[in-house]
């Protein structure tokens, strides 16, 4: 088994996967972990209310950023990998930035009807405005470039740097609760710095020519992006949708409580997907020229990281107490509850992650993938809002694990029946 596992690399492909999981995992750091040193200090120094009003912004924004990437993390970074000895890259960059930047004007208009068309909004429309630079930040920023080229450092160094000024913006000039709408308005300059560095260093490096796109290839890119964009507002649906239709039916203040918890797990999951995302480019190369060695080298990596996020997931679970008190206080206590509630969700969505990109989308079962998402979205927006009804943050918790619960386990019966055994006897 060992031998055939190495037969499968070329020379340098360990090299370049472990430097790339390294960035990815700086990626992580700064996406994650640097937010969570000012994160103690914020839920502080504005308190639970307009901390949550802040984060409540964010996931509105949210939206428009998975509408401007419209899948293309994943569909654009294969496209990149397959094609990058040749000039067709160009095509490809071109075309993709286009389309972005089209979807960032959509959002943009949306976001605009929806401040001045419902109440919730329009009371507090200028925070909604300046949470928007983070959308056209991500908007600039080529992830999927990088990951595509195998390149990935880039990624680790600009988005450092861009968390360190917004970090440093924070400490300077955020004192007060009054100063709330400094930390969307600094949070977006980050993002926006960060995005015109990366496109630039995109072109430079790797000397791309830009294109002027035809209809054909746009209609192309979008037709190729459909499902994970699909897929994505799925997940939205159990993610982000959460912190909106908490902060929909409730207030401000327990969506402070619920997103403190939220981050916490989203941070730990930072820390494990970089080893799914740095081998996806390599997966999908591989897996169109030997599909079983690909399923041997992909039973592997399903090994090592159940192990590492069951091992994240029980500290969590054990520890929640001390992380609440010691990082946000008293004040926050009643994210303890949710925080265990949520803590085994780096385990499973690790598995999930596995399952679905590294083998349903390079299996080409990209349909019965996103069917599967949009199942569980709809499950969680209706589970979700019955049990927000009921018992407020604690019901949109359990909701949030018991849907990421199901997407794991439909993931794994699918590809049992399509004879694809993750297990072996």
């Amino acid at each position: 088994m060992i031998s055939r596992i190495k037969s499968i690399f070329k020379r340098g492909e360990y090299k370049r996967i472990f430097e790339n999981m390294i960035s990815l995992t700086g990626l992580q750091f700064a996406s994650y972990i640097l937010p969570l040193i000012t994160l103690p200090y914020l839920a502080f120094v504005l308190g639970p209310d307009r901390f949550g009003l802040t984060q409540y912004a964010i996931s509105v924004v949210t939206y428009f950023q998975f509408l401007t990437d419209y899948g293309f993390n994943l569909s654009a970074t294969r496209e990149i990998s397959i094609n990058k000895e040749s000039k067709h890259v160009n095509h490809i960059f071109s075309n993709v930035m286009l389309i972005k930047l089209i979807l960032c004007v959509i959002s943009f208009i949306i976001l605009t009807i929806l401040v001045f068309g419902i109440n919730r909004f329009t009371q507090d429309w200028f925070i909604y405005y300046l949470s928007f630079g983070l959308v056209i930040g991500y908007m600039l920023f080529p992830t999927w470039f990088f990951q595509g080229m195998e390149d990935m450092k880039y990624i680790t160094i600009i988005n450092i740097l861009g968390k360190v000024i917004f970090t440093v913006l924070i400490f300077l000039f955020v004192k007060t609760s009054g100063d709330y709408l400094l930390v969307p308005l600094f949070n977006s300059l980050g993002f926006i710095i960060v995005g015109i560095i990366g496109i630039i260093t995109a072109i430079v490096k790797f000397n791309i020519k830009l294109v002027r796109p035809t209809l054909t290839e746009l209609k192309y890119h979008l037709i190729e992006g459909w499902h994970v964009f699909i897929s994505t507002i799925a997940i939205n649906l159990y993610t982000t949708t959460n912190t909106f239709l908490l902060g929909l039916l409730t207030n401000n203040t327990l969506v402070g409580y619920y997103s403190i918890a939220e981050k916490i797990i989203l941070a730990v999951n930072g820390l494990i997907t970089p080893i799914s995302q740095a081998l996806y480019p390599f997966v999908s190369r591989l897996t169109v020229n030997d599909k079983e060695n690909s399923l041997i080298f992909i039973r592997k990596i399903v090994k090592i990281i159940s192990v590492i996020g069951f091992i994240f997931s029980l500290g969590i679970f054990l520890f929640a107490e001390p992380i609440i008190n010691l990082l946000f206080g008293t004040a926050y206590a009643d994210s303890i509850r949710i925080l265990k509630i949520l803590s085994f969700i780096p385990l499973i969505v690790s598995l999930s992650t596995v399952f679905g990109v590294q083998i349903m989308l390079t299996f080409n079962y990209k349909k019965a993938f996103s069917s599967i998402l949009i199942i569980a979205g709809v499950i969680n927006v209706i589970m979700g809002t019955l049990l927000i009804l009921s018992i407020q943050e604690l019901g949109i918790a359990i909701s949030f694990f018991l849907t990421e619960l199901f997407v794991t386990v439909a993931m794994f019966l699918f590809l049992q029946r399509k004879g694809i055994k993750i297990i072996e006897k």
